[in-house]
C-alpha cells in the first residue's frame, strides 16, 4: 500500500503505481458490465474506482484489507448509481443490441437464457441485484460482501436467497428453463 501513498502524495503516477493490478481491473470491468453499465462507459467506471482508491490513500485512511473485494464493491455501487440514472428501457435496448452482436446460430438457447437473466436482474431491487452480482459474477464470498457493504452476513444470505428465488421464478415463468 506504500505505492498508493506515494502516488497520492505526488499527485501523479505511472503504470507501476497503478493501484489496481490487471486481475482487479478485469474484475471491476466485469462487475460494472454485469451491473448494466454500457461498454462505452466501462473505462470511466474503472477510473472512478482507481480515483476512489487513491483518494482513500490520500486522505490518510487505512488501505482496504482486500483491495480486490473493495474495488468490486465500489464498482457495484457505481453500477447501481448508473442504474438509477438511466431508464430501464434504455438499458434493455443496449443489452439487446449487445446480444445481437454476440449471437451465433448454435448459441440461440444461451442467448435466450442470458437475456432472460439480464431482464430478471433488472427487475430485482437494487440491494438484491448488488449482492447477486458481487456473489455470482464477482465471485466474492458472503463474508467479504458483508464486510464491504457494512451489513450482517445473514442479511447478505437473505438477499441472495430472495433474489435467486425471484430469478428462478422469472425463468420458469418465461419458460426459459
Amino acid at each position: 500500500m506504500a505505492v498508493l501513498r506515494r502516488t497520492a502524495r505526488r499527485g501523479q503516477g505511472d503504470v507501476r503505481d497503478d493501484p489496481l493490478d490487471a486481475a482487479q481491473e478485469r474484475r471491476v470491468r466485469a462487475v460494472l458490465a454485469l451491473g448494466g453499465v454500457p461498454q462505452a462507459d466501462l473505462l470511466d467506471g474503472v477510473q472512478q474506482v482507481r480515483l476512489r482508491l487513491l483518494e482513500r490513500a490520500a486522505s490518510g485512511r487505512e488501505a482496504p484489507r482486500d483491495v480486490s473485494a473493495w474495488a468490486a464493491v465500489v464498482a457495484s455501487n457505481l453500477a447501481m448509481d448508473w442504474h438509477r440514472a438511466k431508464r430501464r428501457q434504455e438499458q434493455l435496448g443496449e443489452r439487446l443490441a449487445a446480444l445481437r452482436r454476440l449471437e451465433h446460430p448454435s448459441g440461440e438457447d444461451t442467448s435466450l437464457l442470458s437475456l432472460a437473466v439480464a431482464q430478471g436482474l433488472d427487475e430485482l431491487p437494487d440491494t438484491q441485484r448488488q449482492v447477486v452480482v458481487l456473489r455470482f459474477y464477482a465471485d466474492l464470498p458472503v463474508r467479504s460482501i458483508a464486510e464491504e457493504l457494512g451489513i450482517p452476513e445473514g442479511t447478505v444470505k437473505s438477499r441472495l436467497h430472495t433474489a435467486v428465488r425471484a430469478l428462478r421464478a422469472r425463468l420458469h415463468e418465461d419458460e426459459v428453463v
